[in-house]
């Protein structure tokens, strides 16, 4: 384990109540960020023993708050959510001390600490299903979601798991009690009844139990699946190949097993156990294509999620154009009260570098990320940066003998790099899955102190975005005289405002910057390490290297309206 510089101790009020707005977030998958005790699987101890990589020493990246994936007892079917007791820590993590002293250990260092609720599905092994396919008269029976075959024999309806491939049924028979139960996922991850009153009661408990342990929040997995037609009729036919997503619909033509509108009642109730606490939150995981429609989650009173998660980046080509657009998009249909965020990776998805990497070449994809990494953490709202995107991973080659994920998410999931060696500092065990060869070069050791590494360009927009009131809170606007391949926009407090102008092209582009009216710009970052911050820049344009990305300071105007 390296010797980090002494903390520096972080205060949990720096942010204040809302430390969720203005703080960059980053997430944690435990089974690969650390293994504490050699058996190859990464833990809660390994957490704490990493803690000072986040924050709390001078060399720290700066987060102000860690999404911690599921740590529960489980089967493992779909690595921990599928969840088979929501109160305790599964002992492959280590257990509910192990938590209590992450959560202290944490908080010394300033940083905030969300959990991972799953309320759609539990574990087919969770004892309240236990007790809910006992027998049709058992108490829990309406826990879950139960209905009688067609008279053919058949399922319920045309509903299809949303996991592995659109084919396959919701719907598995259980043969005992001859009726179908429903799992919007994986057969072993039965849907819960949320209808069901002693389902919410049981779920008050849930939250309320953590957060007297003393978390600050909650990641809320599939929020917009907690609720479904209780008629239980058939979905309209949408015409989607297999495995093609569902991105807008009308509310004539809508599906009936997800977006349905009691979930707004379910997340209001969660909102109101939270509030009863100070400084807590939640975000939810809305996996909706359409913004028009994902944006509701945030409630129509700021009385629902604090932020929901926006996907757009996920998708999005690697064009300026598709990244302002999906912006200003959002911008524009947030309501008064709620905040934007943004995220380029996450564990359900292909690395950005491996995305942005023409033909796989991981250099260009890394240039590209670099880009990202400014557009990120300047644009208005919160930044979640996904474990080891400090530093430039990309996604892990697996063999087909060592894929243990039944969604193939797998390469996204490889340990985190922290040296050279060839466990990379993740395990002295065999890792659970293999460590990626990247790891002699791309690793954390390597890059802290270079200055041109991925890591120091995440540092250093960290520490500069922390510094600056625009950048955390100000306006948000987009230049109206970009040129093709540019994204160029300014954040503006007061007096203080920035420019910043990204070249998605492989080739230069000259910017104007006539609509400013600024006296003086000077540069506080490049995404190239051979241009120097502090750098003056004269004229009425500005020229941009090959997927270059600027952050130019504007003194002697007023914020742009």
């Amino acid at each position: 384990m390296p010797r980090y510089p002494v903390s520096v101790p972080r205060s949990l009020d720096d942010l204040g109540a809302d430390w969720w707005r203005e703080g960059v977030l980053y997430q944690i998958y435990p089974r690969s960020f650390q293994d504490s005790n050699g058996d190859g699987v990464g833990d809660l101890r390994g957490i704490i023993n990493r803690l000072d990589h986040l924050n709390g020493c001078d060399d720290s990246l700066g987060i102000d708050g860690i999404w911690i994936s599921p740590f529960y007892p489980s089967p493992m079917a779909d690595f921990g959510y599928d969840v088979a007791d929501y109160v305790a820590v599964d002992p492959v993590f280590g257990n509910l001390a192990d938590f209590d002293d992450l959560v202290a250990a944490a908080h010394d260092r300033g940083i905030r600490v969300i959990v991972d609720l799953v309320p759609n599905h539990t574990s087919d092994r969770h004892p309240w299903f236990l007790e809910s396919r006992a027998k049709r008269t058992n108490p829990k029976r309406d826990w879950y979601v139960w209905a009688d075959p067609k008279p053919d024999g058949s399922p319920p309806n045309n509903w299809r798991s949303s996991f592995v491939r659109r084919q396959v049924s919701a719907w598995t028979f259980d043969e005992p009690t001859g009726q179908y139960y429903l799992h919007s996922f994986l057969p072993e991850q039965p849907d819960l009844n949320w209808w069901n009153e002693d389902v919410r009661r049981a779920f008050d408990d849930i939250l309320r139990f953590w957060l007297d342990r003393g978390v600050d929040g909650f990641r809320i997995d599939v929020a917009h699946r907690l609720a479904r037609d209780p008629e239980l009729r058939d979905n309209p036919d949408f015409g989607l190949a297999p495995g093609e997503p569902l991105r807008s619909w009308t509310d004539e033509q809508a599906p009936r097993d997800e977006d349905w509108p009691e979930i707004h009642a379910i997340l209001r109730r969660f909102r109101g156990i939270l509030d009863e606490y100070e400084a807590r939150m939640a975000i939810g995981e809305v996996w909706i294509l359409d913004p028009r429609r994902m944006v509701g989650y945030y409630g129509q009173n700021d009385d629902e999620l604090n932020l929901a998660f926006n996907f757009a980046f996920l998708r999005a080509p690697w064009s300026a154009e598709a990244f302002r657009a999906e912006t200003e998009l959002f911008e524009s249909l947030l309501p008064d009260s709620a905040w934007p965020d943004y995220t380029l990776s996450n564990h359900d998805n292909p690395r950005h570098v491996s995305r942005y990497a023409p033909e796989g070449d991981l250099e260009r994809g890394r240039r590209r990320a670099r880009l990202a990494a400014l557009m990120l953490l300047t644009l208005r709202g919160t930044p979640f940066l996904y474990q080891g995107e400090e530093i430039g991973m990309a996604d892990g080659p697996v063999p087909p003998d060592r894929v243990v994920d039944v969604a193939g998410r797998d390469p996204a999931r490889t340990p985190m790099q922290w040296d050279a060696s060839p466990r990379g500092g993740f395990t002295t065990g065999d890792p659970w899955l293999p460590i990626n060869r990247e790891t002699a070069t791309v690793n954390v050791a390597a890059q802290r102190g270079d200055r041109t590494s991925m890591f120091e360009l995440y540092r250093s927009l960290i520490r500069i975005r922390k510094a600056s009131p625009a950048l955390r809170r100000g306006s948000f606007r987009s230049l109206a005289d970009s040129p093709p391949h540019v994204f160029a926009y300014t954040r503006a407090i007061d007096s203080e405002c920035w420019l910043i102008a990204l070249n998605f092209a492989d080739n230069p582009r000259r910017v104007s910057i006539a609509e400013l009216g600024r006296d003086r710009l000077q540069v506080g970052l490049s995404t190239d390490p051979a241009r120097s911050p502090g750098d003056v820049l004269d004229g009425d344009a500005i020229d941009l290297g090959p997927n270059e990305g600027l952050l130019i300071s504007v003194a002697g105007s007023s914020p742009p309206s």
